[in-house]
């Protein structure tokens, strides 16, 4: 056997290494065979869409920013126009309740004069059942000892993170319906609710966040006053409705309360629009006090059945 050929010129005590598979491997991970494929593959020209795919959207991406910036243009230059909208309505609203409320004096002033006259024209005793009458159907003003019933709405607190009211719990137009209905049948005669006289067609509702009492609008804090005899104060402590709203008031932070008080003097009811009208068949008709006719649209009600035929739960 013979040894193998020496390079000539090489170093006979030197080593040679061959390279650690490992090191090649990590080097040239690439099978050489994949390389010599590819490299004798053709080269593909690129399609006319990937061509133009750069510049369209280009444009497109400049458009739509045109676009917005347009928009954001738009919408500054008409804010002062909505403003000056705005401010317009808020305008015409104060001068419409400012001519509302100067009708109703003086709508108030007639009816005393035209009731000066006709107790004028009138005998004695039939002024008398007539004014007792009035008084009992609310169209006419009344005065004496009663209660006086007081809610006000939970102080609304500003949720940290989306700003948006965190506050417990507002008054709702049913708590309203139940405090009058218990109200009456605790003997109340008259009762009044922020000055806003209820007969036996007057309706408490919600429209949005607000409550209208006759369809005018009452807000926070609420006070149901109420004339009657010395006992109604203890009955109506007694009633669902003051207990309900006790609870309500220590769970969700309202504010309630319930007070005597002397020498009160509610308003008399607008005269309603009468379509027709009979004489009575009975000679001496008898008034009594009745509940308030509730509200048919929805709304937000508490838990807790109403002993009226105007409260929902709430």
């Amino acid at each position: 056997m013979t040894a193998p050929p020496r390079d000539k010129g090489r170093d006979p005590s030197a080593r040679v290494y061959a390279p650690d598979f490992l090191t090649e491997l990590f080097r040239n991970p690439l099978d050489p065979g994949y390389a010599d494929a590819a490299a004798r593959r053709p080269q593909v020209p690129q399609s006319r869409w990937r061509q133009l795919a750069r510049p369209v959207s280009l444009a497109v991406i400049v458009v739509i920013g045109f676009l917005f910036a347009v928009a954001y243009r738009e919408t500054v230059a008409e804010e002062p126009s909505r403003t000056k909208a705005r401010a317009g309505l808020i305008t015409e609203i104060k001068q419409r309740e400012a001519e509302t409320d100067r009708l109703t004096d003086r709508a108030d002033k007639l009816r005393e004069e035209v009731g000066r006259e006709r107790d004028a024209a009138l005998s004695g005793s039939q002024a008398s059942r007539l004014r007792n009458l009035e008084a009992g159907t609310g169209l006419g003003r009344v005065r004496g000892d009663g209660v006086v019933v007081r809610l006000a709405d939970a102080p609304r607190d500003k949720n940290a993170v989306t700003g948006a009211d965190a506050g417990p719990s507002q008054v709702l137009y049913s708590d309203l319906q139940k405090v009058a209905n218990d109200l009456w049948a605790a003997g109340a005669e008259a009762v009044a609710i922020n000055g806003q006289r209820l007969t036996a067609t007057s309706t408490i509702r919600t429209a949005g966040e607000a409550i209208l009492v006759d369809y005018r609008p009452v807000t926070s804090p609420y006070e149901v006053t109420a004339i009657g005899p010395g006992s109604m104060r203890e009955r109506f402590d007694d009633s669902r409705a003051a207990a309900l709203m006790r609870e309500v008031a220590r769970s969700t932070g309202m504010s309630f309360g319930v007070k005597k008080a002397a020498d009160l003097t509610l308003p008399a009811a607008p005269q309603p629009r009468l379509r027709y009208a009979e004489p009575s068949v009975s000679p001496s008709p008898s008034a009594s006090g009745s509940g308030i006719a509730g509200s048919s649209s929805p709304g937000p009600s508490r838990s807790g059945a109403s002993t009226s035929p105007s409260g929902g739960g709430r």
